[in-house]
């Protein structure tokens, strides 16, 4: 009990950490609304606080089949701290920040090529855009997406080298799949492997389906303000992490179904041998 707290309080301060570090280093840079940061962070912390303390489990999925949620957390984590470093270097440049604004500069020009999602992102800017702020957006959509690809390769290596989840000993449907009822619908490998092929394709299609819809938008409606650094950042983050999250479940899925199908085959084979030996 007290291991599963201090472990829960642990993820809850990286959490909400994570969340208020671009308002503490651009403090200057009028991002305004401290209010709603601390809340946002109180909230955030306290929903993972409580997803891991409890034994029942209610959203979060994968809580007990790690590496895939320190996976995700370390994805999102990485993107929010070098995304703020980029924003930085424009107001209070160090070192530091140069050093990663000249990696991001290059990683940005490298993954801007046609109809890529980062050239998408940055055609999204209105043409009277500042040229700092476009090559804001392009560097901070190139390592966004970067960390985003790490992370899923990061994730299927996971798989094929070290067998996730099956080295962390038997995979509980009921504690990391909250949300998934068996009993209900057709066969379970089915709806998973229907799952997963979803979730796949849409987090695909997400990063170039988003700045599309946003430039639709724009002509309607007045978009989304990326001259401030923490709307930037956040905007960004959404655009790489949740379509990266969403291969990265579909994976999941999928692995689970190939595990529950593989299981089947061997209860089948079992059950023949044992109809014969008998008979």
């Amino acid at each position: 009990m007290i291991s599963r707290i201090t472990g829960a309080l642990m993820r809850a301060a990286l959490v909400a950490a994570t969340v208020v570090t671009p308002s503490l280093l651009l403090s200057g840079s009028g991002t305004g609304a401290p209010e709603f940061v601390i809340f946002v962070t109180l909230i955030a912390a306290i929903f993972i606080f409580s997803e891991y303390t409890t034994v029942f489990p209610s959203i979060l999925e994968f809580r007990d089949a790690p590496p895939l949620n320190r996976l995700r957390f370390l994805a999102l984590s990485s993107t929010v701290v070098c995304l703020t470093l980029l924003a930085k270097n424009a107001t209070d440049p160090t070192q530091t920040t140069l050093w990663m604004s000249q990696i991001g500069t290059s990683i940005g020009h490298s993954l801007d090529f046609p109809y890529s999602p980062v050239r998408l992102l940055v055609l999204m800017m209105p043409p009277d855009a500042p040229m700092a702020l476009t090559d804001g957006v392009r560097m901070s959509a190139g390592v966004a997406y970067l960390i985003s690809l790490v992370a899923i390769i990061t994730f299927i290596l996971t798989i094929r080298v070290k067998g996730w989840p099956t080295r962390n000993g038997a995979f509980n449907v009921w504690t990391n799949m909250p949300l998934f009822d068996p009993t209900t619908g057709g066969d379970v490998v089915d709806r998973l492997y229907s799952d997963a092929r979803f979730n796949v394709i849409l987090g695909v299609l997400l990063p170039f389906i988003i700045p599309a819809v946003a430039k639709l938008a724009s002509e309607l409606i007045d978009p989304i303000s990326l001259s401030d650094p923490v709307v930037l950042i956040w905007t960004v983050c959404a655009w790489a992490f949740l379509p990266a999250s969403m291969i990265m479940r579909g994976i999941a899925l999928a692995r689970i179904a190939a595990l529950i199908e593989e299981k089947r085959r061997r209860a089948y084979a079992v059950a023949e041998a044992e109809g014969i030996q008998t008979a």
